[in-house]
């Protein structure tokens, strides 16, 4: 009787670890003032079944971008809030999938919309006000006041009027954490800073600027997998841009378009996101468009269009590559569900689930791994 005891133990705790294993950790944020959505959500997303369970809805004020720390402990959010606006902290148990409030404080600008954390410092990208903001970050996770702001004061040519003074849309690190890259949507231009992670008050320093072309409206960048090329979506046209990258300066490869010739709605590009692998890039457009499409990523860097797909709802802001790399999560802004897609390793094509995560206003998905 004891053997047949055991070995129904031992069969119970391989399917728990084999379930647990199938479990990914999906982080949410949203904005709150539409009424959608109430704040940051937590779910648990089944790989087997591409089926998505909740585990937490807490409150908080548009926390329109969230960010996970090295270590997988702590998240932070900014809420997007004109000038009241804050970076908030909390601590997060990758076993429970719940967030715990720390501590917020004021952005030092307005209306953030993007932040980056590593193990010694926060950076807040303020777009209404065209800054950037670093802040300390304690042991405890806490974030302190700001210690740096630099704030951009140039403007752009777009027509529409979105180009009258400096957006800072967002900043991440180069591949070899040397330097901070910073895309400026109203003034078209990509900053290269420096980074000193033992300084007191000049984290970072002006290196390099690269220019886009005027009226564009560069968003969002990504590293290609060896860290030689960058690829740079424009918001007001979609297109990308590839970059070569080499001691903190990009330089022009090619341009590549996202729509096909003759649209002539509204784009909006949102988006841009390698595969783990690097052999595939995905960008979203918004607007009349509301597509993602894929391109193939040569040794040389260059793009190659593999194909272009509806993303089944309006206002595709975010998505996110599963960790297995078998799907591609898309939020929408506008419609009430965050569409499921298969994604073919192989291809990198994408096809619909059916699957969906009913929410409002989804706007940033986080794999909390």
């Amino acid at each position: 009787m004891k053997p047949f005891l055991c070995t129904l133990i031992l069969l119970s705790l391989f399917k728990m670890s084999f379930a647990q294993k199938l479990t990914e950790n999906l982080l949410i944020g949203t904005y709150t003032n539409t009424g959608m959505a109430k704040g940051i959500y937590s779910y648990g997303f089944n790989t087997a079944n591409a089926k998505a369970t909740q585990v937490q809805e807490l409150d908080a004020l548009n926390p329109s971008f969230l960010a996970l720390a090295p270590d997988g402990r702590f998240v932070y959010a900014v809420n997007e809030s004109g000038k009241t606006s804050t970076v908030s902290a909390f601590k997060y148990n990758k076993k429970t999938q719940k967030l715990e409030f720390i501590n917020k404080v004021a952005s030092a600008g307005t209306d953030p919309c993007y932040i980056t954390v590593n193990a010694k410092h926060v950076f807040v990208a303020n777009y209404s006000s065209g800054s950037l903001a670093v802040f300390n970050r304690m042991a405890d996770g806490s974030i302190t006041d700001e210690i740096q702001v630099i704030q951009h004061t140039g403007s752009g040519s777009d027509p529409k009027g979105r180009q009258k003074s400096a957006h800072v849309h967002m900043g991440i690190f180069s591949p070899d954490k040397k330097y901070f890259i910073v895309d400026d949507l109203g003034e078209d231009k990509v900053y290269t800073y420096k980074y000193h992670p033992e300084a007191k008050k000049e984290i970072l320093t002006p290196y390099a600027v690269y220019k886009t072309t005027p009226g564009t409206g560069p968003r969002h960048i990504v590293f290609g997998k060896d860290g030689k090329f960058a690829y740079l979506v424009h918001e007001f046209n979609g297109r990308i841009a590839v970059l070569a990258f080499a001691d903190g300066k990009f330089k022009e490869v090619e341009h590549v378009e996202t729509v096909a010739e003759g649209f002539s709605g509204a784009i909006d590009g949102a988006e841009i996101l390698l595969s783990a692998d690097g052999k595939f890039l995905y960008e979203s457009n918004r607007g009349d468009a509301n597509t993602i499409s894929v391109f193939s990523v040569a040794e040389n860097g260059t793009l190659k269009l593999v194909e272009t797909v509806p993303s089944l709802g309006k206002g595709p802001r975010s998505f996110v590559i599963d960790p297995t790399g078998k799907y591609l999560l898309v939020a929408h802004q506008y419609t009430k569900e965050i569409v499921v897609f298969k994604r073919s390793k192989a291809t990198g094509k994408l096809s619909n689930t059916g699957k969906r995560i009913e929410l409002g206003a989804a706007v940033c998905l986080v794999f909390a791994n």
